[in-house]
């Protein structure tokens, strides 16, 4: 016999006491109340009785002390919660994960596969012997624990009022490790998964998950398949128009039947196009709509069956995307004069040029981009900057042999410095080398007639602030006379102005999103598209945030106010098929151990009972006056 509760010690103590005090209250002599009554001599044969029935009347009472110090006897043992010494041996030590990721939002099994895991979970809570513990896990991107490894029903139910769905994807094994880390050294171990089974292998970088002679249990939830979703969904202005966009949509059907979907697509609440489409079976069809406009900032897209009916997993039905802020960019030309530049820069609405001499450099005020034409001074700032020719000892690149009657021969296609551009036409009737540092990239270069290439147009970084280098004078060229000219201009100034902003337009849940923030902020305060409120901790201008739920977030600190949009966008989670087997450790796993509601077998319940028996005995003694 093991006491589980307070320690035998302590029980022994507290019976020594409690039982001296009622022995004690027992021993002390009732005092009789003074009645004055008459004599007669019918009292001489009372009072000749006496002798008779004082023996019986401490009889009495001691039966009635008997069973008060048989009931304090009883209540300390339930305190020591006394249990069989095999009973804790052969109890199960149990982990219960119960899958919240996207998929089991599904709604084929009413009100919903999470909530069908819940009502699972409180069954098996409910069936626990009393040598059984338990441990209750919300698995989603991470894995929470929601209970220690108890047997007391009361948390384990409070455990399972905390679980909430997410919007993210189940990371199988890592649930996984941490189950087999809680439950190792304990015998008749077992992990139970509540799940759909859209769980993906149980292997991660670290490999394969072993889980030993833990028995995995599955608890299959789902029953159909019947999905569409929207699983990519991006936007982007057009650098030359920033009222206009455009917009990728990638809608895929998981289910084995052909479906006809409603896709709508609205900007900032007002609706923009409606699209019927026709998917077969496992289909992925992407949708292209080019040069949109009246949308300011919020994009949002919509699916639904044709006949305006709601699939089984309404989570991935809908996503967001933010556009870029249309913000006026302040662009400082440091040039003796240049009719060309000057012209190129006016073609943007949304370029505020600040135009200075090399004498008078820099401009008083902040700047996002600086345009060095001809001329290389000693930066002073920490903004971007292009340099057209540049000279002298504080050019950022080096200068190589000098060039003469050449042009583009390689180009890196894919560039967005160099997006829409065609330059094999360009000729250059003179110009330099450009010599790349380690960590530069020649985005442009051309082969003399050694075979040997010659960078003539560099992108790098220079004390955390990017620039671009053109190795010729435009002016010395033809480019100024093509499109190219603008073109190229306003595909570097949109590349350096964006690089901060262009990760936050929309992210895909279940990752570790970094946001970009302001050097010298230590903290960003995120709200959620539930509402709630999180102060999440900057480092290295990022802040580190674990998204679970899609939506639009709300970005604030001092200075900043900005948003950032997020989306399911898992094939996987969009299919909502249960598997027919789920395999761990190659093997795979069958339904869990029984748990059958009744009767808990501890033996401080019986205890508490007996007590409250000799309670009520001893109440019914003492008005039928048999201990009295």
């Amino acid at each position: 016999m093991i006491f589980s509760g307070l320690p035998l010690s302590q029980v022994l103590a507290i019976a020594g006491a409690a039982g001296a005090a009622i022995v004690v209250l027992y021993l002390l002599k009732m005092r009789r109340r003074a009645v004055a009554v008459p004599f007669s001599r019918i009292w001489d044969r009372v009072l000749k009785d006496e002798d008779a029935t004082s023996l019986i009347s401490r009889l009495k009472r001691l039966l009635s002390l008997l069973l008060q110090l048989a009931l304090l006897a009883l209540l300390l043992l339930a305190l020591g919660d006394p249990r069989l010494s095999a009973a804790l041996v052969t109890g199960r030590s149990i982990v219960v994960l119960v899958d919240c990721s996207a998929s089991m939002q599904s709604t084929d099994v009413a009100p919903s596969r999470l909530e069908a895991a819940r009502g699972r979970a409180r069954e098996m809570a409910r069936g626990l012997s009393g040598s059984d513990r338990m441990l209750i896990a919300q698995m989603d991107a991470a894995t929470t624990p929601l209970s220690t490894l108890t047997s007391d029903t009361t948390e384990l139910m409070a455990a399972l009022d905390k679980i909430a769905p997410t919007e993210a994807r189940a990371d199988f094994p890592r649930a996984l490790r941490f189950a087999t880390d809680t439950l190792r050294g304990h015998e008749k171990a077992e992990i139970i998964v509540l799940s759909d089974g859209a769980l993906g292998p149980a292997h991660d970088a670290l490999g394969d998950v072993h889980v030993g002679d833990t028995k995995v249990s599955w608890v299959k939830l789902g029953e159909r398949g019947d999905n569409a979703g929207i699983t990519q969904f991006s936007v982007r202005r057009y650098p030359l128009d920033k009222s206009r966009y455009e917009v990728m949509i990638e809608v895929t059907n998981t289910h084995d039947q052909p479906k006809e979907i409603e896709l709508s697509l609205l900007g900032d609440g007002d609706l923009v196009d409606v699209t019927k489409l026709r998917l077969g079976p496992n289909e992925r069809l992407p949708r292209f709509y080019p040069n949109l406009s009246g949308a300011s900032r919020a994009l949002e897209a919509r699916l639904r069956n044709a006949d305006g009916s709601r699939d089984d997993l309404p989570a991935d039905d809908v996503a967001f995307a933010l556009l870029p802020e249309r913000r006026r960019v302040r662009v400082q030309a440091v040039t003796v004069g240049n009719t060309y530049l000057d012209a190129a820069l006016l073609l943007d609405e949304y370029l505020d040029v600040k135009t200075v001499a090399p004498s008078a450099y820099p401009a008083p005020g902040k700047f996002d981009v600086t345009i060095f034409d001809g001329v290389a001074p000693k930066r002073v700032d920490a903004g971007h900057a292009l340099y057209l020719a540049p000279r002298g000892e504080h050019s950022p690149v080096k200068l190589g042999k000098e060039l003469r009657e050449f042009g583009f021969d390689q180009w890196d296609k894919k560039s967005p410095l160099l997006r829409w551009m065609l330059l094999d036409t360009i000729g250059v009737d003179e110009g330099s080398e450009l010599l790349a540092e380690p960590g530069d990239r020649a985005v442009a270069s051309y082969t003399d007639d050694s075979g040997k290439k010659r960078a003539i147009l560099v992108d790098g970084k220079r004390d955390g602030a990017r620039f671009v280098a053109l190795g010729f004078d435009p002016r010395r060229s033809d480019i100024v006379l093509r499109v190219a000219w603008p073109l190229f201009l306003l595909n570097v100034i949109n590349e350096l102005v964006e690089e901060d902003t262009r990760y936050i337009s929309s992210f895909s849940t279940g990752e570790v999103w970094k946001i970009p923030a302001p050097s010298g902020l230590s903290s960003l305060e995120v709200t959620t598209p539930s509402g709630a409120v999180a102060r999440v901790a900057v480092q290295e201008g990022r802040a580190a945030l674990l998204g679970q739920r899609a939506g639009v977030y709300q970005v604030r600190a001092p200075g900043v106010e900005t948003a950032f949009a997020a989306n399911l966008s898992s094939v996987d989670e969009s299919t909502i098929s249960p598997p027919a087997e789920l395999v761990v450790d190659s093997k795979p796993s069958g339904p869990p151990s029984a748990f059958t509601v009744g009767v808990r077998r501890e033996l401080w319940l019986y205890l508490l009972a007996a007590a409250v028996l000799l309670s009520l005995l001893e109440w019914l003694t003492y008005h039928r006056r048999v201990t009295v």
